[in-house]
């Protein structure tokens, strides 16, 4: 073998001894990375297990003592006393809403950020469950259409939420102020409500289609959708939420809960617990917003004090959907935009739980009408500027 032949059998073997060393490494490399990741998914999947169980002792009679909560890092602790201060001392004169949980306290915490506290007023074991639920949910759950927890106290037996404050409160409120109460109607006009439907939806959505396994509000409802102070919408209110089924189309059983007109019929009937028990309650608060009216109410007039059997038969009907709008919403709206939304509102509110559409498609149809709207009022507004301004001579 000449010098040349040699010379070149030695480059040929330098090479294949770096294309193995190379091969070698990046095989080492990705076994290393796919350990890595097998750690980090087991460790998902421990912290859920743990989870799931968590949220799932409602149904199983589990009765704890003390309050064990597994959340995700970001929920600040606070003590009773700092709670305390921030309410004026848990005062009256704060108290801006009350729900199952117990009352809702205006504060400001010492570094000037306005804070909603809620306070357990009873305990139990129904309400331990709730806020516990709650607590772990709310801290691995991220939505801008979902309100945010900023912390918790369980010091004690005290029991306490706190929330980003929601200047405006809750959408019921609105569309039905209280009578001799100190409340200012708003007098919700088209475009907010439309956006309010919008915001309400995308919160559903992001629970229905973004979270695996999906979470279920169970609760879904007028009172539990709040407003800041530009009236934009967040979903609250998790205390009884569920986690649903993997499986695409399956259920889970549980205990009949949430609040009367709402509640799903197949729910309320097997107790089978599905996302589309929340499509269900959300066809009623759209039901809201057109008409003004609240689900249920006996002292109207036979026929009429249910508001889904009521307004389904004018739905459908170009003619008749006219007849169920809220009056304050007069000359508002095209006759296009309310049958569209009305077409939404049937579907959700079918009894036959198939027949009902994802939030997906509910969001998606939404988007172009709360475009459109938000467009027509800019016309609407730049017209009325340029008729009031008259020429000078």
């Amino acid at each position: 073998m000449d010098s040349s032949s040699s010379h070149d059998y030695k480059n040929k073997q330098r090479t294949v001894l770096l294309t193995i060393m190379a091969f070698a490494s990046v095989t080492l490399s990705l076994l290393l990375l796919a350990f890595s990741y097998y750690c980090y998914l087991r460790n998902k999947v421990s912290n859920f297990l743990k989870y799931s169980k968590g949220i799932d002792s409602d149904d199983k009679g589990n009765s704890h003592k003390t309050t064990q909560l597994i959340t995700e890092e970001g929920l600040q602790v606070f003590t009773f006393k700092q709670l305390l201060s921030a309410t004026g001392g848990f005062g009256k004169s704060n108290v801006i809403g009350q729900g199952g949980f117990g009352l809702v306290y205006r504060g400001v915490l010492q570094d000037g950020r306005k804070i909603a506290v809620k306070l357990m007023d009873q305990a139990g074991k129904q309400g331990e469950e709730e806020f516990r639920v709650e607590v772990e949910m709310l801290s691995r759950l991220r939505s801008p259409y979902l309100l945010a927890l900023i912390g918790y106290c369980s010091e004690s037996h005290h029991r306490v939420l706190v929330y980003d404050f929601m200047a405006n409160g809750g959408l019921q409120e609105h569309l039905y102020p209280i009578k001799g109460s100190n409340a200012v109607p708003s007098n919700l006009d088209w475009e907010i409500r439309l956006r309010i439907a919008l915001e309400a939806a995308k919160g559903l959505e992001y629970l229905h289609e973004h979270v695996s396994p999906p979470v279920i509000h169970r609760d879904f409802k007028s009172s539990n959708i709040l407003l800041d102070k530009g009236f934009h919408a967040k979903v609250s209110d998790f205390g009884l939420a569920k986690l649903g089924s993997y499986r695409a189309g399956g259920h889970v059983s549980t205990r009949v809960l949430g609040t009367q007109g709402y509640v799903a019929p197949e729910y309320a009937l097997t107790g089978h617990l599905t996302t589309k028990s929340d499509v269900y309650s959300y066809g009623v608060v759209l039901l809201e917003l057109l008409t003004g009216r609240v689900p249920v109410d006996m002292k109207r007039s036979p026929g009429e004090a249910v508001l889904v059997s009521w307004a389904l038969p004018h739905l459908t009907d170009r003619d008749k959907v006219v007849e169920i709008m809220d009056p304050a919403l007069e000359g508002q709206y095209s006759m296009k935009d309310i049958v569209q939304v009305a077409a939404i509102a049937a579907m959700c509110v079918q009894l036959e739980a198939d027949y009902r559409p994802l939030m997906a498609d509910v969001v998606q149809s939404l988007v172009p009408l709360v475009k459109h709207q938000r467009q027509s009022s800019r016309v609407s507004s730049c017209s009325t500027f340029s008729a009031t301004q008259s020429p000078r001579l």
